[in-house]
């Protein structure tokens, strides 16, 4: 009887979580699936706390890797995201498994260059930037320490199938009315983008690696792309989907953001990180293809927001796109 590989998904309920649980399926392994709720998760889903380190890792005994999709609420960052992290540390130090982590280009700071390599130094120019450093130095120092195997995973912002990203949330919120806005300049500003299947297999590949070091650091270079080129992608795919007849585009007015931000604890946050979209970077991804070679997927872009947009509206038929416009 073959035994199938195992990986345990912390916060299998978000995002990443949910590709992630998908893609590992997929690929033949055993899925524990961890989530304070199950709903679609399957019969290996877990509801034990992160917390209870100790019986987490008794439950999923067997596994080799654990994938760490918790992600706290970004107004509770700087009380939970890093002992949630440590926690998730312990759970795959108990299990003797490999702990992938997805990082993001927030340790970088606001005076980043716009090509990111593994090499480049980290300047935190945020709390969260800061904390994102601290989290891959503990990371670092337990693979020094031989007390845990890891891999951090850089991407930029997610997007694909589910909701719940800048995507839905705000740039195209509004494009079944015809109309999409960009945080950022329309032109010249390169932008980091994950798409979340084509990143929650590398994660996958990165898994069943045999010989890898005791802890790198991977960049998943995804999509880069100016906020024109963003925006003209998601005018072609609702065209095609038959959502509209026209689509206008613009840059989105920060103003009335900035006025309410002293009164809304998540709009100070988001203000904080602003400047990501104020300045040009791109992941490059050369090491990771030269680890992963062709187990390292690349969905061509147009493919991937036809795909992110029938998740949002499936009931919409496809119709014959008329055109388009841009401001």
């Amino acid at each position: 009887m073959t035994v199938l590989p195992a990986v345990l998904v912390l916060g299998a309920q978000g995002r990443l979580g949910r590709a992630a649980t998908q893609a590992f399926a997929s690929s033949g392994w055993r899925v524990l699936a961890q989530a304070r709720r199950t709903e679609g998760l399957g019969p290996l889903a877990l509801t034990l706390p992160l917390a209870d380190t100790v019986a987490l890792a008794q439950a999923a005994q067997g596994a080799r890797a654990v994938v760490y999709a918790v992600n706290p609420p970004y107004t509770r960052w700087a009380t939970e995201m890093l002992p949630l992290a440590r926690q998730g540390m312990d759970v795959a130090e108990r299990l003797g498994a490999t702990f992938l982590l997805p990082g993001n280009v927030y340790a970088y700071g606001a005076g980043m260059p716009p090509l990111l390599t593994e090499t480049t130094p980290e300047a935190p120019s945020t709390a969260k930037g800061a904390l994102r450093a601290q989290l891959e130095h503990e990371l670092a120092e337990r693979a020094a320490a031989g007390r845990l195997r890891s891999a951090v995973l850089r991407a930029g912002d997610f997007f694909g199938p589910g909701q719940g990203t800048w995507l839905d949330l705000l740039i195209a919120k509004k494009l079944p009315q015809g109309r999409l806005v960009y945080p950022g300049p329309m032109d010249g500003v390169p932008h980091a983008w994950a798409y979340l299947p084509d990143l929650a297999q590398a994660f996958v590949a990165l898994a069943e690696r045999r010989g890898a070091e005791a802890h790198e650091r991977l960049h998943f270079e995804g999509h880069t792309l100016t906020g024109r080129e963003l925006l003209d992608g998601l005018a072609r795919a609702a065209l095609q989907l038959g959502w509209v007849e026209r689509v206008h585009a613009k840059s989105m007015a920060w103003w009335p953001w900035q006025l309410a931000a002293p009164f809304v604890p998540l709009l100070r946050e988001v203000m904080a990180m602003r400047y990501l979209w104020d300045v040009p970077h791109r992941l490059d991804g050369t090491r990771l293809r030269q680890r992963l070679g062709e187990a390292l997927p690349h969905t061509p872009l147009d493919e991937a927001l036809l795909a992110t947009l029938r998740t949002w509206r499936p009931e919409v038929p496809q119709a014959t796109p008329v055109a388009a416009e841009a401001a």
